[in-house]
C-alpha cells in the first residue's frame, strides 16, 4: 500500500484558510484533517477534538518535551503543535492529509516529509484581510491590530511553498485548491513570472 500525501496550507490570519480547508474536506475523498494542539482559548462555535485539541499550557510544554510534536511554533502568544503519531500513522496507512499550519510549522514538516505538497493562500488585498479579520468578529480591535501587522511577515513567506492559491472569489479558490490536491502536483506552480501575482505579493508586502 502506498503511502498517503500530506498537503501542508498555510496563510496569515484573516486569509480564509480554514473556511477553503473545511470546504475541501466536504469536497475530496478519502482525506483526512490533522487536528493541532492549541493553548489558545476556543473561539465561539469551536470544539474540542473537531476545530482543535484545546490544552493547558501545562500539556503543552508536557507534550514538547515528549517530542509528541512533528511540528510546534508560537502564534500571536498562543503554542500549536501536531501530533507525530496521528500524521505519520495516518500516512503509513495510505490516508491522505491534510495540514493547517502556520509558515513556521511548513517550514519544519518539508523538512521531515520531502515529499509533501505545500500550498500558501494569500488574501486579493490588504484591505480585505482586515475586513475579513474585522468581519468575523471572534477577536477584540487589538488582537486584529496583531494579526494584521504579523500578516506581511507571514505573507512574505509564501514564496517558500509548492503552490499559491489567491483567495479572492470562494469558489473560484476552493476549485483550484481541489485541483491542486487531486491531482498531486509534483512540480511547483508559484511561478512568480506572473505579473499579477508579482504585483499581488509586492503590494501585500508594502
Amino acid at each position: 500500500m502506498a503511502d498517503g500525501t500530506l498537503f501542508i496550507i498555510s496563510a496569515p490570519s484573516g486569509a480564509g484558510k480554514t473556511s477553503l480547508v473545511n470546504h475541501i474536506l466536504t469536497r475530496v475523498k478519502d482525506l483526512r484533517a490533522s487536528i493541532s494542539h492549541t493553548t489558545r482559548v476556543p473561539r465561539p462555535g469551536e470544539v474540542d477534538g473537531a476545530n482543535y485539541h484545546f490544552v493547558t499550557l501545562r500539556t503543552f510544554q508536557r507534550m514538547l518535551a515528549e517530542n509528541a510534536f512533528l511540528e510546534s511554533a508560537e502564534v500571536h502568544g498562543n503554542l500549536y503543535g501536531t501530533s507525530r503519531r496521528r500524521v505519520e500513522q495516518s500516512l503509513a496507512e495510505g490516508v491522505d492529509m491534510i495540514l493547517e499550519i502556520d509558515w513556521q510549522g511548513a517550514q519544519q514538516v518539508r523538512k521531515v516529509f520531502a515529499n509533501s505538497c505545500s500550498i500558501f493562500i494569500l488574501p486579493p488585498s490588504k484591505e480585505a484581510l482586515r475586513e475579513r479579520l474585522v468581519g468575523r468578529g471572534q477577536d477584540a480591535q487589538d488582537i486584529i491590530d496583531k494579526r494584521v501587522a504579523a500578516a506581511r511577515e507571514e505573507m512574505s513567506h509564501c514564496g517558500d511553498a509548492d503552490h499559491i492559491v489567491v483567495n479572492d472569489q470562494f469558489d473560484t479558490a476552493c476549485h483550484a485548491l481541489e485541483l491542486l490536491i487531486n491531482k498531486r502536483f509534483e512540480h511547483r506552480s508559484n511561478s512568480t513570472a506572473n505579473t499579477e501575482l508579482e504585483n499581488l505579493i509586492a503590494d501585500l508586502l508594502s
